[in-house]
């Protein structure tokens, strides 16, 4: 079938899969893979969790009218479908681009996002309050929240879950269970009695015969009893959905998330229900592209590779990651300490931490020694450390600086009121390119500079990150440690790390007109800036900072003294980071020295790759000199 032939190519809205046969849908479901697979080549992004939900968005599509009715994403990347399905086939190709497409529903972008999902278990609040504010305007139209990928694990997730079921808001929940198989006998009857218990008919009936039998006295009463006792037992027995029939919440399941017609037969199932429906669909990660299907979990969020082959593109002699360097000496550490623990919030390819796993795994153990996994509850992972602080470890929480986020008020709560000893290492600090604005760690800074007792290392490139994670180790009470996303400077990683020598910072090259006061990947920008500031005719200071709290406010004030100007520079936002801490201490010292604060503008930045994220921001080394030059 030639491009111009593709159904693909016919698909405007959602509306027009509506009109499509079976043996139609089973060709659009192949074009869509095959596109998918295609454009993530080269973009990069989440290719396998999309490969598994095409028949599924399909069938949700096919069951709804939207709008009024509107789908809810949880997390969001699984949504690159439903873009395809709704008016953005033909700029599919810019899919995390700069300029293009996001990686995630945008609200901005079209009618059809709801929601600018990026992180886990939000959907059901979204969608509950969606429904609410529906039902108060007396409106139309179905809410359907699509969760799945283990965002269930979150504690929000139940939290929504818990007011849904007590409220009854009448809503459909969507899980996508990419992780379980199922015996289809055990299926096929589960989702027969589901179907039964969402048909209106049923519920009139029973409610006839069980008020007819308790007008009947005693006996009557008895029978009622007997029955409800005997429908509880065998929906016990072989329905594995009453955790959500006890909440209130109708369960459907599980079916086959990739056969359209049950998907589409479900969903509108639960259109005629009177309260929330939980629809359990099983389907399998990287469906289609065999090299997903053998590995989902690095199609789960990868770089450009070759379609044929499914090999990822990498730079000749190119340096380890930051990641990879963390990941490495944390081991090293744990080796030498046996207090270690490290523990993740599901991202255990993420930060590195499937390594320590697998280097500390020990058959003999049935439970979790070194590593803990608690999937996707940050709060939980930071409380939980607190406690392993308090019984003699020595947690390690390896966790996205955007993540971290999350887990605030147990930072504040548990952790540093405390005093516990938990390490937090922040991986994807700064800018974290085509993920775009929910996944960048721009805010680490300054939600972490405002909690009493807490420290923060911000290492410049991967050797000081080693002897960051010695240090931090080496401290008292809570520690953060930010590093970014991406390949290191390719600097030598030294044999045996050292300890920082306590909040003392690194110069790097001495003038007496201008100070750059630079902080983790802005000492490299510095460093450059001041090469071309140099060769003007400026004579510039380098200062690696390395402590962002507290500040080596001996050198800063010392600084002040001997330079014209000041000049902060921070991959972070301007508001409440390391230039505002260098700010304050100045004004509170009484030295009116002048400073420039370089730093993310106060608005949330798009995706692009680094080098565009960073001009947009003013953080490249010609946006530095010029707005030194301005300044001076």
């Amino acid at each position: 079938m030639t491009k111009a032939a593709r159904i693909l190519d016919r698909i405007a809205t959602p509306d027009d899969v509506k009109t499509l046969n079976s043996a139609e849908l089973t060709h659009l479901a192949a074009e869509i893979r095959a596109q998918l697979v295609t454009t993530v080549a080269d973009t990069g992004g989440h290719l396998a969790p999309n490969l598994g939900v095409v028949e599924l968005t399909l069938g949700i599509y096919r069951a709804l009218d939207c709008p009024p009715d509107r789908v809810v994403f949880d997390v969001g990347h699984q949504s690159y479908v439903h873009k395809l399905l709704t008016g953005r086939r033909d700029v599919f190709h810019t899919l995390r681009t700069e300029g293009g497409i996001s990686g995630f529903p945008k609200r901005s972008e079209s009618p059809y996002d709801v929601f600018g999902s990026g992180h886990a278990s939000d959907s059901l609040s979204i969608a509950q309050g969606l429904a609410l504010a529906r039902d108060a305007a007396h409106d139309e139209g179905e809410i359907v929240a699509v969760i799945g990928d283990g965002s269930l694990t979150g504690g929000m997730a139940w939290e929504a879950l818990n007011h849904i079921g007590h409220l009854g808001t009448r809503m459909t929940i969507v899980l996508n269970d990419n992780e379980m198989s199922i015996s289809p006998n055990v299926g096929a009857l589960a989702g027969y009695l589901g179907r039964i218990r969402l048909d209106r008919r049923y519920w009139g009936s029973r409610e006839f015969v069980q008020s007819t039998l308790e007008r009947r006295g005693r006996a009557g009463r008895a029978l009622v009893d007997l029955g409800t006792r005997i429908k509880d037992s065998f929906k016990h027995l072989i329905v594995p959905g009453m955790v959500f029939e006890e909440m209130g919440i109708s369960y459907v399941g599980p079916l086959d998330g990739h056969d359209v017609a049950q998907v589409e037969a479900a969903i509108r199932s639960a259109r005629d229900a009177a309260g929330p429906v939980i629809i359990h669909a099983v389907t399998q990660k990287g469906r289609g592209y065999a090299p997903a299907e053998a590995n989902p979990t690095l199609f789960h969020g990868v770089g450009a590779f070759d379609a044929a082959t499914g090999r990822p593109h990498k730079k000749p002699n190119a340096a380890p990651d930051y990641t990879k360097v963390f990941s490495d000496a944390l081991i090293r550490e744990a080796d030498a300490d046996p207090r270690i623990v490290a523990l993740t919030a599901a991202m255990a390819s993420g930060t590195g931490l499937d390594a320590f796993r697998a280097h500390f795994a020990d058959p003999a153990c049935a439970g979790p020694t070194r590593f803990i996994d608690v999937g996707i509850a940050e709060e939980h992972a930071t409380a939980l450390a607190a406690g392993l602080a308090f019984g003699g470890r020595l947690p390690v929480v390896a966790i996205y600086s955007t993540f971290l986020q999350r887990a605030y008020d147990q930072i504040i709560s548990d952790v540093a009121l405390q005093g516990a000893h938990v390490v937090f290492a922040l991986d994807r600090a700064g800018f974290v390119g085509e993920d775009g604005p929910t996944h960048h760690g721009l805010y680490d800074l300054s939600y972490l500079r405002s909690i009493p007792t807490m420290t923060i290392l911000a290492p410049s490139d991967e050797a000081e990150l080693v002897s960051a994670l010695h240090t931090a180790l080496a401290l008292e009470g809570p520690v953060a440690l930010r590093y970014p996303r991406g390949q290191g400077l390719g600097v030598t990683i030294p044999d045996t790390p050292e300890i920082w020598e306590y909040v003392h910072a690194r110069v790097l090259r001495r003038g007496d007109e201008v100070a750059l006061l630079a902080v983790g990947r802005m000492v490299g920008i510095a460093e450059a800036a001041a090469e071309q500031l140099e060769a003007s005719g400026l004579s510039v200071t380098v200062a690696d900072m390395r402590w962002v709290k507290p500040l080596d406010e001996d050198f800063i004030a010392a600084a002040a003294r001997e330079h014209k100007l000041l000049v902060t520079l921070e991959e972070n936002t301007l508001r409440g980071g390391f230039g505002s801490g260098v700010m304050e201490f100045l004004s509170a010292a009484g030295i009116q020295t002048p400073l420039l604060q370089l730093a993310v503008p106060d608005e949330f930045a798009l995706h692009g790759t680094m080098d565009a994220l960073l001009t947009a921001a003013g953080l490249d080394t010609d946006s530095v000199v010029r707005r030194v030059r301005e300044r001076l």
